[in-house]
């Protein structure tokens, strides 16, 4: 596993270092733990609008 080093942007900083765990992460998330998140349109469970300026048109 890689270490990877801090430039010394600040007294803290300079000289630390932290591992990389890029060798043990996936790019991409686990299929089966991704649903879609449901587009409301700014309306609450009851169906009625309670954000203003938000579904109906094109974002703007």
């Amino acid at each position: 596993m890689a270490i990877r080093r801090y430039k010394p942007t600040s007294p803290g900083r300079r000289g630390a270092s932290v591992a990389d765990f890029a060798e043990i992460t996936r790019t991409t998330p686990e299929k089966t733990l991704v649903r879609p998140l449901p587009r409301k349109g700014g309306r609450n469970s009851s169906g009625r609008i309670t954000t203003r300026h938000q579904g109906g048109g094109h974002k703007r």
